[in-house]
């Protein structure tokens, strides 16, 4: 097999990947979408949540938007592969190269803006808390995800049991804290047993910690997604080159 034989088949394989990937991520999109009782579903419904949250919790069609581009891409990339398509591996190295344009400019943003997602933070913070005081124990939907969240990260309100304090679960409840508060206990979850060092942490900080444990884990993947389109691009112009050298 050629060097020419080769690549065309490497590429068929990779692009192969890339629209089963994109088929899994516009399905994850989709679900996102139609599930009222995710997370990203609760956190949409808190009153007075910052107007920038609401754009972060678009995450649904920004899915659905890249599995789309990712089937678009794979698809060009095998057909124009085994088909020996210039006009289909051109398309394929212009969406590759808008993509990794795309991404370099949102990372730029990123750091640019990050002095903002403390404010942002802090505005989610005071909603949050808001929608606990208000809601907790008397909307259904608001006491079920927020159990669902609790339950999940094994944390409590967002950032202690003291969020709960004056919420309708917590006056009807004879000032006792959601089980969660105090997971190692089967009694009832008061201030002194939540203030004893049996308390779960803040869901918030919960995911904080997350994030930060998986950071290089993140930053490993997308400079691993950053060299492979690199090396599509490359491939996909030999693969171009040689075809139009080959037809002339």
């Amino acid at each position: 097999m050629g060097c020419f034989e080769f690549l065309k088949y490497t590429m068929f394989v990779f692009n192969g990947i890339i629209f089963l990937a994109g088929a899994a991520i516009l399905g994850v999109g989709i679900w996102v979408k139609v599930d009222s009782g995710s997370v990203l579903g609760f956190l949409g419904k808190i009153e007075n949540a910052p107007p920038e949250l609401k754009q972060v919790l678009d995450v649904g069609y920004l899915l659905i938007a890249i599995g789309l581009v990712l089937l678009i891409i794979g698809f060009l990339g095998c057909c124009g592969a085994m088909k020996e398509s210039k006009c289909m591996l051109l398309l394929f190295f212009i969406i590759v190269l808008l993509v990794f344009i795309a991404e370099v400019a949102g990372a730029v943003v990123i750091l640019v803006f990050r002095p903002l997602t403390d404010e942002l933070l802090q505005k989610l913070r005071t909603a949050a808390v808001q929608n606990i005081r208000n809601d907790y124990g008397k909307n259904e939907d608001v006491t079920g995800l927020w159990n669902t969240t609790m339950t999940g990260l094994q944390c409590c309100g967002f950032d202690n049991s003291s969020n709960f304090v004056g919420s309708p679960y917590y006056v009807e409840h004879n000032k006792q804290f959601p089980p969660q508060c105090c997971p190692d206990l089967k009694s009832s979850c008061n201030q002194t047993m939540a203030d004893s060092g049996m308390k779960s942490p803040g869901c918030f900080q919960k995911i904080k910690d997350l994030i930060e444990i998986n950071a290089l884990v993140i930053v490993g993947v997308a400079l691993g997604i950053a060299a492979l389109e690199i090396c599509a691009m490359v491939v996909s112009m030999i693969l171009y080159c040689r075809i139009k050298s080959l037809s002339a």
